[in-house]
C-alpha cells in the first residue's frame, strides 16, 4: 500500500486504530539530513513505563503493557511515495472499538461545540457548567465524544490565549493614551513572544507626586492575583501625613521569579 505523503500514511493508521479500538503514537523517526527516511508508529500502550509513585498510591493504572502492535513507514524516493513495509496487528491487551472515540487521540470538539464554548466563556460561564449543559442536551456523558477536561483545555489553549493577546494589546494602547493625556504618567511594559503580558509597571502623575513626599517608607505587596490570566498584581503603597495609605504605583507580573522583581524595582 502506497501513500503520497507521510502524513497520509499516519492518518491511515490512526483511522484504523480508531476503528479497531486503540490509539497510536510515533515511536521513532529516522532522518538523513533534514529528510525523513522512515517512521515507526506503535500502539500507545507500547513499552513498559516506570513510575516513581508506588502502585498502591496510584489512582490510575500504568498504561504501558509492552504492546507489540506497530507499523513501519518507509519512503520510496524513486517514485516519490511512502509505503507501509511491515505491520504487526496483535495487541497485548483488549481493544474496544465501541469506546475508541473516548481515547485522548480520537476525542474531538466539533465546530458548533467550540462556538458554544467560546460564547459561554465570553459570558463568564464556568467550564464545568458548560460541559454539564452538553451532557444535559445529549442525554448523558456516554452520548458525548469528549470529556470535561477537553472543554477546559480548549478554553486555556485557544480561547483565553487569543483573548490574552488581544487584552495585552488593548492594555498597551490604554497606557499610551494615559501618557498622551498627561506626560507625567509613567509606564513600562514587556511582552512575551506570544504578545501576552510578561511585566508591566505604571504610576500616574498623582502617585509620582505623592512619592516625592511619602516615599521614605514603601510597602510592596503581591498578594493579589488576577483570575483570568493568572498575573500577579503588585502595589507600591506609602503612608501620607494623615496616616493614610497612598498608592504610589502598580505592577503586573507573569511570575514571581527573581528576574521579574529585579526588573520591577529597577
Amino acid at each position: 500500500m502506497t501513500f503520497t505523503t507521510l502524513e497520509d500514511a499516519g492518518k491511515f493508521y490512526r483511522n484504523y486504530a480508531k476503528a479497531a479500538g486503540f490509539s497510536t503514537r510515533v515511536r521513532c523517526i529516522n532522518r538523513k539530513g533534514n529528510e525523513i527516511k522512515n517512521q515507526l508508529m506503535t500502539c500507545s500502550r507500547e513499552g513498559k513505563w516506570k513510575s516513581k509513585i508506588s502502585p498502591t498510591e496510584k489512582t490510575n493504572p500504568t498504561a504501558g503493557l509492552n504492546c507489540p502492535a506497530r507499523i513501519y513507514i518507509h519512503t520510496l524516493k524513486d517514485v516519490g511515495a511512502w509505503i507501509i513495509s511491515k505491520v504487526v496487528l496483535d495487541h497485548s491487551h483488549p481493544c474496544c472499538p465501541s469506546k475508541a472515540e473516548m481515547l485522548k487521540q480520537h476525542r474531538e470538539l466539533s465546530m458548533s461545540i467550540r462556538r458554544t464554548i467560546e460564547n459561554n466563556e465570553e459570558a463568564g460561564i464556568r467550564p464545568s457548567k458548560t460541559y454539564q449543559s452538553f451532557v444535559a442536551a445529549t442525554g448523558g456523558h456516554r452520548e458525548l465524544n469528549f470529556i470535561e477536561k477537553d472543554v477546559k483545555n480548549y478554553i486555556t489553549r485557544e480561547v483565553r490565549n487569543v483573548s490574552e493577546q488581544e487584552d495585552a494589546k488593548e492594555f498597551g494602547k490604554y497606557l499610551l493614551r494615559m501618557k498622551e493625556k498627561n506626560p507625567n504618567f509613567f509606564f513600562e511594559l514587556q511582552l512575551e513572544e506570544d504578545q501576552s503580558i510578561k511585566l508591566a509597571f505604571w504610576a500616574d502623575a498623582r502617585s509620582r507626586a505623592a512619592f516625592e513626599y511619602f516615599g521614605d517608607v514603601i510597602s510592596f505587596d503581591t498578594t493579589y492575583n488576577t483570575n483570568r490570566y493568572n498575573l500577579v498584581c503588585g502595589s507600591f503603597v506609602g503612608v501620607n501625613h494623615h496616616g493614610q495609605s497612598t498608592l504610589l504605583g502598580c505592577s503586573l507580573m507573569k511570575n514571581e521569579e527573581i528576574e521579574s522583581f529585579k526588573w520591577l524595582f529597577q
